[in-house]
C-alpha cells in the first residue's frame, strides 16, 4: 500500500498542477500571444507595403521579417504542445511567399 501526502503538503492545486508547473505553462502562454502579436504586426506591415508609399523599406526585408516572425511563431507553438498549423496560417492569411522562406537563412 502507497501513501501519498495531502495535496496542502504535496503543493497539488486542484487543477493537478503544481505551482512551478502552473508558472511555466503561464510563461508559455504568455510567450505565445506575445510572439503571436509579432506575427500580426509583421504580416501586416508586408500587406500594406506599396512602391509608392514605402520608399525606404524594401520589400524583400519585410517578408524576411514576416516569415521570422511565422517561424517563431510556430515553434513556440510546439513549445505549447500544439502541433497542426493549419488553423494559424488559415487565421493570420499567411501568405504562400511567406511559409515558402520558413526556417531560411538570409544573406
Amino acid at each position: 500500500m502507497s501513501l501519498r501526502p495531502p495535496r496542502s503538503i504535496s503543493g497539488q492545486s486542484s487543477t493537478g498542477l503544481s505551482p512551478l508547473e502552473y508558472e511555466l505553462a503561464s510563461a508559455r502562454a504568455d510567450a505565445l500571444g506575445r510572439q503571436g502579436r509579432k506575427t500580426e504586426a509583421a504580416l501586416a506591415r508586408l500587406a500594406s507595403w506599396s512602391p509608392e508609399t514605402n520608399f525606404g523599406t524594401d520589400r524583400q526585408t519585410l517578408l524576411d521579417d514576416a516569415s521570422d516572425a511565422v517561424w517563431a511563431l510556430f515553434i513556440q507553438r510546439e513549445m505549447c504542445g500544439f502541433h497542426n498549423d493549419r488553423d494559424v496560417i488559415r487565421l493570420y492569411q499567411i501568405p504562400g511567399e511567406v511559409l515558402a522562406r520558413l526556417g531560411a537563412a538570409h544573406k
